[in-house]
């Protein structure tokens, strides 16, 4: 399966956009969305190796 490293990385990707909307209304939220923009981000990464 070698779609799900780059579908990882696109929904980080995703995530980092809400981060960015969602930090001036609810910090905490941005805060989440962050967490899981590192974890798909690491998991993407550790996939295509």
């Amino acid at each position: 399966m070698s779609w799900v490293g780059p579908a990882l990385l696109a929904l980080a990707g995703f995530l980092l956009g809400g981060v960015v909307s969602a930090w001036r209304t609810s910090r905490p939220l941005a805060l989440l969305l962050a967490v899981g923009a590192a974890l798909s981000t690491a998991s993407g990464i550790a996939w295509l190796l």
